[in-house]
């Protein structure tokens, strides 16, 4: 009895071993960003303009988190009341295009507070291991027509947006 027993527990030991080792290579490994993080310019308008630190993740769901203590909030928001859009330039095996991270992601903030949205995930277009995404630098005032980044505000006043451009590429491309 005790020899089947022995063996019952190492083939249960080595069953148990493999249906991890099946579950840890399914689940896939997160994807690094190079780099991490860039830093670009941005021009808000009435907002602010300068330097806005970009950084990337890939852990399972591409994100893009966005700060700035050159460019401020304008009046106080609760938390999670601002949809942020940023779109980014896309090269995939040389050809262009541009995805969208968006999403409702911030902490409460007051009138003058340095602007802190995301992480933002990836919600137009795609993005694939070894593409690369770049800051869209636009000429021109920032307008509903002309942006790189975008603040809707919906509250008991109705809805407005607010928008800017970048005003050149980012320190370094992200590569997925």
């Amino acid at each position: 009895m005790h020899g089947i027993a022995t063996r019952r527990l190492a083939l249960t030991a080595i069953a148990t071993s493999g249906a991890l080792a099946a579950s840890l290579a399914l689940a896939g490994a997160a994807n690094a960003v190079a780099p991490a993080t860039a830093t670009a310019t941005y021009d808000c308008g009435a907002a602010g303009s300068g330097t806005v630190t970009l950084t990337a993740a890939d852990n399972g769901t591409k994100t893009v988190q966005i700060d700035s203590t050159d460019i401020v909030t304008q009046f106080p928001l609760g938390a999670n009341s601002v949809t942020t859009t940023l779109k980014l330039n896309k090269t995939s095996g040389g050809a262009a295009g541009e995805v969208e991270f968006s999403g409702a992601v911030h902490a409460a903030a007051t009138t003058g507070d340095p602007i802190s949205f995301g992480p933002l995930p990836l919600t137009a277009g795609s993005l694939a291991a070894g593409d690369t995404t770049d800051s869209v630098a636009l000429t021109g005032a920032p307008s509903a027509s002309n942006w790189s980044l975008k603040f809707t505000v919906t509250n008991a006043g109705g809805t407005f947006s607010s928008y800017c451009t970048a005003t050149g590429n980012q320190s370094a491309a992200f590569a997925w």
